[in-house]
């Protein structure tokens, strides 16, 4: 019975942290910043922040004001249905949207820095829409590529296949979604591919499924700095994260600031 209330626990923190993660803003409204640094060229892409499962817009203002600050032209995309629902229908708004920034910017391509279920939204609409056309980036943070065996804990607790959010099933290691979507080249296209990930994912486990194959430049934060101490969330709170985001967006090599606040 204790184990049991034990589990329990642990589900439910689970639960309210996918509700602390996530997603952000609907419409294409331009949240550019006049560069206070020359890190970011003027002509850089425009840079489409994908929240993840379950937030609000408010949790990436702080990933995007970093953006803003270094140059880019930066928007933040709320999942529809707050990603609790099927993620290639997801994917197929995600594609709408981009055309809007891209409307709206006069830019020909959008890079991706995507967080958690954010990441896969994304890759599916590279891989399976056409987006290989219009991303030139594509930077994912916590993202479950190969599932997480956490998505499968309400089921363990014996309360349903998790509680019948369908992109949590979808997320499972060994679902019909991940297979379609893993299935031959995890890279295709042009597109620079990056996946940052940490020893300390709370959501994501095994930690190894949240990078790719292929060619893509896969980091674990603790490689290159070992104290480290960084969660799922912290992925975009993070000023190491953002150090390796920031290179992977003007294609630099891999050398995280680990004392970046």
């Amino acid at each position: 019975m204790l184990l049991r209330k034990t589990a329990l626990v642990l589900a439910l923190a689970t639960v309210a942290l996918l509700a602390s993660t996530a997603t952000a803003t609907a419409a294409p409204a331009s949240t550019t910043a006049a560069s206070t640094t020359p890190f970011a060229a003027a002509a850089a892409n425009p840079v489409i922040v994908v929240g993840g499962l379950s937030g609000v817009a408010v949790a990436y203002e702080p990933i995007a004001a970093r953006l803003r600050a270094d140059g880019y032209r930066t928007f933040i995309y709320q999942l529809p249905g707050l990603g609790l629902g099927d993620i290639p229908t997801s994917a197929r708004a995600f594609a709408s949207y981009v055309d809007q920034v891209r409307a709206s910017t006069g830019a020909a391509s959008v890079d991706v820095v995507a967080h958690s279920e954010g990441g896969l939204v994304s890759r599916y609409y590279l891989k399976r829409l056409g987006g290989t056309a219009t991303v030139g980036r594509y930077v994912s943070l916590g993202t479950p590529q190969y599932g997480t065996y956490v998505a499968n804990i309400v089921a363990f607790l014996g309360l349903g296949s998790c509680a019948g959010i369908v992109a949590c099933q979808q997320m499972t290691i060994g679902s019909a979604f991940l297979a379609d979507l893993n299935a031959g080249d995890d890279t295709p296209g042009a597109v620079r591919y990056t996946t940052i990930r940490t020893l300390e994912d709370e959501l994501v486990r095994p930690t190894g499924n949240a990078a790719v194959n292929d060619g893509a430049t896969n980091v674990l934060i603790q490689s290159y700095c070992p104290l480290r101490v960084v969660g799922h969330l912290g992925l975009v709170l993070d000023g190491t994260a953002y150090t390796i985001v920031r290179g992977a967006l003007v294609d630099g090599p891999v050398r995280p600031n680990c004392l970046a606040l």
